[in-house]
């Protein structure tokens, strides 16, 4: 990992460069999007990248990061400030390049402020409510270990973690599309306000199902164990071919409920206003793929072998997005392209 210094390469470029090495996949559907709410995505997205290495870091103690998640989201206010010296001290030695970007979220702070307060006053409570929630499992998932097996409680459970680190971000981007299409009338806004939440969760609820068995490697479960009991297993004998059947029950609840939020999701594409045509395509291109991966997952019966990995392959990747890019001006073909893709067989 070669570091990247903002005072060097502008705290622009920077952030740029950074969101490259984090996340290739959004790196690129970024581009889709037009010019501000582009620029305004990729920061918002950095932000919450920061707030997520810093309940994710397994090193870090649970003070700590409840202490640190909540100056992050204080720093966010007007006039907060740009530089959180704890923050650096925590992060001085990067290992990954998320926590490069953490250590020198000076940057980030920096280029958020520069957007001008309406854009900040649209991402601000959604990452301040995100970073605050985050505080609130840090406690729980500190406590997972590769011997001994954390899971969340129950769906309720399930459901508020996915609102914090997914649900937020719906949120976020529906208050920036709405403040850059000022033709949005006030039907097209309350539809995609009402939707907002399950566009979110579909996506993380996707990507849950896929990692179940790399999470169970690490000795933490997204899987409630409320779900596993009433299956007649538990969250630690998932992975056991001993328990197949009971598993593949939890399994087919767990894709039943993405599927309803994928449902919403297409819903929320549809919502935005056609002449729209880049912030759908931006949205469409995420649920497409997450609807393809949740199809294999749904017939894929080593789904939870820690030696295998649930994933579209580039020729699948790459189809989806030609269609994405056919099919966006249209609720029609929308609808007709996620119909076909949630009844795909290989």
């Amino acid at each position: 990992m070669l570091a990247i210094d903002p005072a060097t390469a502008g705290d622009r470029r920077f952030c740029q460069q950074m969101l490259a090495r984090v996340s290739r996949t959004f790196a690129a559907c970024i581009r889709l999007l037009p010019p501000p709410v582009d620029h305004q995505v990729l920061i918002a997205y950095l932000l919450c990248r920061i707030a997520d290495t810093i309940e994710d870091t397994a090193d870090l103690p649970v003070p700590t990061k409840e202490r640190l998640l909540e100056q992050f989201a204080q720093a966010l206010e007007p006039g907060g400030a740009d530089e959180l010296p704890e923050l650096s001290a925590a992060f001085a030695t990067p290992r990954i390049d998320d926590e490069s970007l953490t250590l020198h979220h000076g940057a980030t702070l920096r280029e958020y402020r520069r957007l001008g307060e309406s854009a900040m006053a649209d991402i601000r409570p959604w990452v301040q409510e995100m970073s605050r929630g985050m505080a609130g499992f840090a406690r729980i998932s500190s406590e997972a270990r590769p011997d001994r097996l954390v899971a969340l409680n129950s769906i309720e459970e399930l459901d508020r973690y996915c609102y914090y680190v997914a649900g937020t971000v719906g949120h976020l981007l529906t208050a920036l599309f709405v403040r850059h299409s000022p033709r949005m009338t006030q039907e097209h806004e309350a539809r995609l306000k009402a939707l907002a939440t399950s566009f979110g969760l579909g996506l993380q609820l996707t990507n849950i199902i896929k990692d179940v068995a790399d999470d169970r490697q690490r000795g933490w479960s997204f899987v409630p164990r409320q779900l596993c009991q009433l299956a007649g297993v538990a969250p630690e004998d998932l992975l056991d071919p001993a328990h197949a059947h009971q598993a593949q029950i939890v399994m087919r609840h767990m894709i039943h409920k993405a599927r309803r939020h994928l449902h919403d999701a297409m819903r929320y594409c549809c919502a935005l206003p056609r002449s729209q045509y880049r912030l759908r395509l931006f949205c469409l291109t995420p649920l497409y793929f997450a609807v393809r991966t949740l199809a294999l997952a749904e017939r894929d019966p080593r789904l939870l072998d820690p030696d295998h990995k649930v994933k579209i392959t580039r020729g699948e990747v790459y189809r989806t997005l030609c269609m994405a890019h056919l099919v966006a001006p249209s609720n029609h073909l929308v609808v007709a392209y996620y119909r076909q893709l949630i009844g795909k067989r290989r």
